[in-house]
């Protein structure tokens, strides 16, 4: 074969190895993200359960078959029906726990959602105004130390009735944390968000809504959170002296009538419920903050 010929035949074709092409990440199996949850689960639920089993034990020991505080199987005895139905309602005050708690929550609601409003608006003024911060701080700082029931006889004195008597009370024991961690909030806002609201030549409505409530969530949530649970304790408290259909007048009812079981599940109640509302405050800050706020 000559040289001519040789150099005339094409090359040999280059060898193409395969390759491998990696599986998109699909995360982890469903088996393995349940496995997860039920870890995490166990670790939230376990814990606060086997805690209170202990307190119930303890407690069924201690209580005994003597007097005083009934044991938990006494009061399971003494209060079935109490617990099993909360629905009922006899007419009057003869109604179950969950019409007592509601009822106290409609006036929770009310008084605190003004003060909520209230409390930010004026925590506002106080963070941002260095006059208003003189003038307002010390009055602030000395009605907050008044107790909630101090502040009854003073409400029935001026507005003569029990329902706005309780709002006030709800209202004036409420509003200070949320004044005094909003006027903390706004003080603690940088000085670059302020020149970006100057160089962007925001109004004052749109300074609010884009710089400063943004801002200062996390403070005014964390007021709201302790708000919200002194205005539950301040309507149970008003309610044992102002009568009528309310989980504070109920515990106050069934002290005279010497139900012990009735008044420990009705706290049970109380416990509850109070919790619940932190939670749901702090669930609010959350979204509002996006995670930022005090959990």
């Amino acid at each position: 074969m000559s040289a001519a010929h040789i150099a005339a035949d094409p090359p040999p074709a280059p060898v193409r190895t395969a390759e491998i092409v990696p599986l998109p990440d699909r995360g982890p199996a469903p088996a393995a993200k349940a496995a997860a949850w039920g870890r995490h689960a166990a670790a939230a639920i376990l814990p606060p359960l086997l805690t209170v089993l202990a307190a119930l034990a303890l407690w069924q020991i201690a209580a005994g078959d003597g007097g005083g505080l009934p044991s938990p199987t006494a009061i399971w005895s003494d209060s079935k029906d109490l617990i099993l139905d909360p629905f009922f309602d006899h007419g009057g005050v003869d109604k179950g726990l969950f019409w007592h708690v509601g009822t106290s929550l409609s006036r929770v609601g009310v008084g605190f959602s003004l003060a909520a409003v209230c409390g930010v608006a004026l925590g506002v003024l106080i963070g941002a105004n260095p006059w208003a911060h003189r003038a307002f701080d010390p009055l602030v700082q000395v009605l907050r130390t008044v107790p909630p029931l101090a502040w009854l006889p003073i409400s029935l004195a001026a507005l003569r009735e029990a329902q706005p008597s309780a709002l006030f009370v709800i209202f004036v024991t409420s509003i200070w944390p949320i004044v005094i961690n909003t006027a903390v909030g706004v003080r603690n806002i940088p000085a670059d968000y302020a020149n970006v609201s100057r160089v962007l030549r925001l109004s004052p409505l749109e300074h609010f809504a884009k710089i400063l409530l943004p801002a200062t969530a996390p403070y005014i949530f964390t007021g709201l959170r302790i708000g919200i649970g002194m205005s539950w304790l301040a309507i149970v408290a008003s309610e044992m002296l102002l009568g009528g259909v309310g989980i504070g007048f109920f515990i106050w009812d069934q002290y005279n009538s010497s139900r012990i079981s009735d008044i420990v599940v009705a706290l049970v109640w109380v416990g509850l419920v109070g919790f619940a509302l932190d939670r749901a405050v702090a669930l609010a800050g959350r979204l509002v903050s996006r995670g930022t706020a005090a959990s």
